[in-house]
């Protein structure tokens, strides 16, 4: 006999006057070939020590293993719901196709994380319905780790998967992250046809059309599922990104795109400690930065309009239709607000009406936020340039080549206008437009400069947060992180903030670089921290804004919202406004 197992519901008595429960998998080493039994354990300890380096909202976190005599135990997160199967098993209708785009969608997300990890992309070689929770509230969680393996090229391993759900270089020892998109194929044709592929023919999909057993879904989703489960690989779906681009482009076209994104996921009043005040919900993701000046908050959406929404109440006032996404945060300047658009122009529009006042074309979409200073305004552009127009005529009084997309906000200081290049390099030029000096990273600077105290702080993907002197741009020092960075710094109290895409929020001391605290999400952290009072907020790709004591990294509250949140939160009066790719902007007590 080799290994036997089971999975237990128990509790984490070290915290005894919290009911956390944790599950604990067990695993019985009966083996009695002592290379078999050395094989079998090292096995379950490679899924541990696979768990202890994977931070995602759709991986259970491990907590602990060990191992007493014959057994080994892991213990995990406790993961509340059922498995796909199950669900299937539970009901003889078929489920609906937006129920199973939404899964889908999360499930391409969780297996791109993987394939992308560092060093080696792992290969989960084992997508099935079994292997898929579905949480109360209709998230999905990958499950079983067992047979994951990093994936290095090389010679041909043995079988190891689900008959069925494998596709044929599987069957033959081969595993790239190509197999998972086939899994992922097989395991979507199983859920929305209802036949076992376990029970069939291998690679027999073909012989049992989708829309034939289930009439009630598109020929898009039919398409998708096809290509996934293509028997050669270089004819499927290259990348888990592309397939839930596909999905997404899906679920737009037979118009359950928004149900994609929002069913079944009700915000909660209160989490954590906080209270949500009031939500309002776009047509499309929001991924920048809002402004609130006076009583009205200024937010973008993908769904290419700039909202104006009453601050106290969230009650809609106006919006204004560009021909692009909005990203850029908003400026207010003199009765109008002003913004860039991924139609190629700067938007000028009356603050109380919404009404145009002008335009200033680029001819490229501009990304960067606005900065007005001197009657001008500054402004970053995909074309390669950084713009200075009039705020008042929008007439350009001059732009500077950069040589490379300008997506970082310029930050100006005295006679200085500061800002990032997708080539790498931080500029600082006059007010006329003139190079003082320009610092080159090793990779893109998308994140916007601090300064304090004549000292410049950005960062960059290169994995470094850097701090120049601002009047000769010579390094003074720079700290490496664990990952790519393009969250612009914060400054207070001799102590710079930054966030990070290992899931990192930092704080370091000014003068030295010596790392103060860090606190960790369970995702990339894309946005900016804010400070207001004695809190620091910030957002992250798992869901959460998040309001931790700037002083200590000491966590105070946490809300989940229904997507990532990839930009920067507006603290006004003790409110806190975030914009979420779930298509909302939350309005929170901070």
């Amino acid at each position: 006999m080799g290994g036997m197992g089971a999975v237990y519901r128990a509790r984490d008595l070290h915290f005894p006057g919290v009911d956390k429960k944790v599950a604990v998998k067990e695993m019985i080493n009966q083996a009695g070939d002592p290379v078999v039994r050395e094989t079998i354990v090292r096995n379950f300890e490679r899924e541990a020590n696979l768990l202890a380096t994977l931070s995602h909202p759709a991986i259970p976190r491990i907590y602990d293993y060990f191992t007493q005599g014959e057994r080994s135990y892991l213990i995990l997160e406790f993961i509340e719901g059922k498995d796909l199967e199950s669900l299937m098993n539970e009901t003889k209708s078929f489920l609906t196709e937006q129920q199973v785009i939404n899964w889908a969608i999360e499930l391409c997300d969780v297996l791109s994380y993987l394939h992308s990890h560092h060093p080696d992309p792992i290969v989960f070689r084992d997508m099935k319905p079994s292997n898929i929770m579905i949480t109360p509230n209709q998230h999905v969680v990958l499950v079983d780790f067992g047979i994951a393996k990093p994936f290095q090229a090389g010679p041909k391993g043995t079988m190891i998967g689900t008959e069925g759900y494998s596709p044929p270089e599987q069957y033959r020892g081969e595993a790239s992250p190509l197999a998972d998109i086939y899994s992922l194929g097989a395991t979507l044709h199983h859920v929305l046809s209802r036949r076992d592929p376990r029970l069939e023919a291998p690679f027999s999909f073909g012989e049992r059309p989708l829309r034939e057993l289930n009439p009630s879904i598109s020929v898009e989703l039919e398409n998708i599922v096809y290509t996934a489960i293509h028997y050669n690989s270089e004819h499927r779906f290259q990348n888990a990104a592309l397939m839930k681009e596909a999905l997404i482009a899906a679920g737009r076209k037979t118009g359950v795109l928004n149900k994609v994104y929002i069913s079944a996921k009700t915000p909660v009043d209160e989490y954590e400690g906080t209270k949500l005040l009031w939500s309002f919900e776009c047509e499309d993701e929001i991924r920048g930065t809002p402004v609130v000046d006076r009583d009205t908050v200024y937010i973008g959406s993908y769904d290419n309009n700039l909202y104006a929404l009453n601050a106290s109440s969230g009650e809609f006032a106006w919006k204004y239709a560009t021909d692009g996404g909005v990203v850029s945060k908003p400026a207010v300047f003199e009765g109008n607000i002003y913004f860039g658009s991924e139609d190629g122009r700067l938007h000028v529009v009356s603050a109380r009406s919404g009404k145009i006042v002008w335009t200033y074309i680029s001819g490229y979409p501009i990304r960067s936020s606005p900065r007005i200073s001197e009657g001008h305004l500054f402004i970053g552009g995909d074309d390669g340039y950084l713009h200075a127009v009039n705020a008042v005529t929008g007439r350009r009084a001059w732009r500077s080549e950069a040589g490379a997309h300008v997506r970082s906000t310029p930050l100006v200081i005295g006679e200085n206008i500061l800002f990032g290049t997708e080539a790498g390099e931080l500029w600082c030029l006059d007010l006329g437009g003139s190079t003082r000096w320009r610092f080159r990273a090793k990779r893109a600077v998308t994140s916007s400069p601090a300064c304090e105290a004549s000292v410049v702080y950005f960062t960059s993907i290169d994995w470094n947060l850097y701090a120049l002197d601002l009047k000769t741009g010579f390094l003074v020092w720079r700290y490496r992180m664990g990952k790519a960075s393009i969250s612009s710094p914060y400054f207070t109290e001799n102590l710079i903030f930054t966030g990070c895409s290992d899931g990192r929020v930092y704080c370091l001391d000014s003068k030295t670089a010596k790392e103060v605290w860090t606190f960790t999400t369970e995702h990339q952290v894309t946005g900016s921290p804010v400070i207001y009072k004695d809190s620091l907020y910030i957002g992250s790709v798992d869901g959460f804004i998040y309001c931790l004591e700037f002083r200590t990294g000491r966590l105070r509250w946490k809300y989940r919202t229904n997507g990532p949140i990839t930009g920067t939160a507006a603290v006004v009066n003790d409110i806190v406004y975030i914009g979420s790719t779930d298509h909302r902007i939350y309005a929170l007590a901070a």
